[in-house]
């Protein structure tokens, strides 16, 4: 038995298959060539406008891709606290900062002091004004006062007139009818009893208003002349004390008392002289 391998003889089927492939591919490709080349039939269009050219929209971006999350860094402890430094003394700012506040103090003490005087001005024309009207209004009453003083004068001074005419006319009766050599007033003029001239004091003191501080203790006296039925006549200052104000004081407070008691006899003397002091 041979077992060396054969030597081909000539082409095998194999062979012969592939190249009737390859002969199908060639005639393949010569068709489609060939219906490539076909002139296209022409085509017209007339342009009556302008076709405005649109720029092609941009192609969609691709999107970024996902980041991958990144692993956990790992935690460092924080260091410790530092502790803060002392801050440093600024000489110039401390100067500045008492320059300024002392200027504010005595800005305040400026002020403050206008306003003292500010509110004692006020005060001051306050006073001033209110005595101003104290003293119009005690000029006033004093006007009034003396107004009402003079009607009283003029009424006790008709007053009396009209006594002194009665009484001298009652006077001239009784001188016509006495017996010859009598007088009216002879009776009158015998003189007061020794107690008389207190009870008039003590009749007109009542009416004496001085409230005034007197160096002593001065006298006036002052003469009286009376009706017979003890009405006032009239009044006259024989002697100052020396202060004005004592001596109107008594006058004013005789013509208010308009009538002095009788003596103990019933009788009233035609005139007399009564003494008055501030301490008595």
């Amino acid at each position: 038995m041979d077992l060396r391998p054969q030597r081909p003889g000539g082409m095998g089927l194999g062979s012969l298959l592939a190249l009737a492939v390859h002969a199908l591919l060639v005639l393949a490709l010569a068709l489609s060539v060939r219906w490539r080349t076909t002139e296209p039939e022409g085509v017209s269009a007339e342009l009556w406008a302008a076709v405005p050219q649109v720029a092609a929209p941009p192609a969609p971006r691709p999107s970024p891709p996902e980041a991958k999350p990144e692993p956990p860094a790992a935690k460092v402890p924080a260091p410790p606290p530092v502790a803060p430094a002392p801050p440093q003394v600024n000489e110039a700012q401390i100067a500045i900062e008492k320059a300024k506040a002392e200027r504010e103090r005595k800005e305040l003490a400026e002020r403050d002091k206008a306003e003292k005087a500010e509110k004692a001005e006020k005060d001051k024309a306050e006073k001033a004004a209110k005595e101003k009207a104290e003293r119009l209004k005690a000029e006033k009453a004093a006007a009034e006062k003396l107004m009402q003083e003079q009607a009283d004068e003029q009424r006790l001074a008709k007053l009396r007139e009209d006594n002194l005419r009665r009484m001298m006319g009652q006077a001239g009766g009784a001188v016509g009818n006495g017996a010859p050599g009598s007088t009216g007033t002879a009776a009158r003029d015998a003189g007061p009893s020794a107690g008389y001239a207190g009870r008039i004091k003590a009749r007109v003191r009542p009416n004496i208003t001085f409230g005034d501080d007197v160096a002593g203790n001065p006298v006036a006296e002052v003469e009286v002349r009376l009706a017979p039925d003890g009405t006032i006549l009239s009044r006259t200052l024989k002697k100052s004390s020396g202060a004005k104000d004592w001596d109107e004081a008594v006058l004013r407070a005789i013509d208010k008392t308009e009538t002095l008691p009788k003596d103990t006899d019933g009788r009233v003397p035609s005139s007399m002289i009564i003494s008055f002091r501030p301490k008595d």
